[in-house]
C-alpha cells in the first residue's frame, strides 16, 4: 500500500470513490455527487492552504483518499481542521482507512494544526465512529435530526482530537 500526495490524475478515481458514498451512504450529507472539476476545485483549496490531500494506492489503482481543511472557513479557524477519509466500496473494511487516518493526523501536525474535528453522517455510521473512537477521538456531541437523506432524519456526531501541543501553547507567530 501506497500513501501519497493525490495529483490531478487521481481525481476520476477519488470522484468515484466518493460519489459511491454520496448515492449509497449516510456518511456525507451531500445528496448529488459533485463533478471531477469540483473535485479539483475543492482539493486546491485544501492544498492552497498548505493542508494534505492524499490517496492510498494498491497495485497501481487508487482504493482511498483522505484530507482535511479548516474546519470553519474563517481565519481563526486555521489551526482546527476537519477530516475527510473515503475508501473504495472494494477495499472497505480492509484497514486502508486506518492507514490513511494515521498518516493525515501525522501530516496535519506537520502543518501546524493543533486540533481534527470529524463531522461524522448518521450515527449510525458505526465504521466511522469507530475508527475515529480508535485513532484517539473523543465524542463531544451529537446533532439530532440535522440531515434528510433517503426519506429518513440522520444525526451528525462530532468528534475531536488535539494534535501536537493542542491548546496548550499558542501557534508559533507567523504560522498558518
Amino acid at each position: 500500500m501506497l500513501l501519497r500526495n493525490a495529483t490531478d490524475d487521481d481525481l476520476i478515481a477519488i470522484q468515484s470513490i466518493y460519489a459511491h458514498w454520496v448515492t449509497h451512504g449516510t456518511g456525507s450529507f451531500e445528496l448529488e455527487p459533485p463533478t471531477v472539476d469540483e473535485i479539483a476545485k475543492r482539493r486546491a483549496d485544501v492544498l492552497a492552504k498548505g493542508l494534505p490531500y492524499m490517496v492510498a494506492e494498491d497495485a497501481g489503482r487508487v482504493v482511498g483518499y483522505a484530507y482535511a481543511n479548516w474546519f470553519r472557513p474563517r481565519p481563526a479557524y486555521r489551526f482546527t481542521v476537519e477530516n475527510s477519509v473515503y475508501v473504495d466500496k472494494g477495499s472497505h473494511r480492509g484497514g486502508i482507512a486506518r492507514l490513511l487516518m494515521a498518516e493525515l493526523l501525522t501530516r496535519c501536525e506537520a502543518a501546524g494544526a493543533r486540533q481534527m474535528v470529524a463531522v461524522i453522517g448518521d450515527s449510525a455510521n458505526t465504521g466511522s465512529i469507530g475508527l475515529h473512537t480508535a485513532m484517539g477521538f473523543e465524542h463531544i456531541g451529537t446533532l439530532r435530526s440535522t440531515g434528510w437523506k433517503f426519506g429518513r432524519w440522520l444525526d451528525t456526531v462530532f468528534m475531536q482530537r488535539s494534535l501536537g501541543l493542542g491548546d496548550g501553547t499558542a501557534p508559533a507567530q507567523g504560522a498558518a
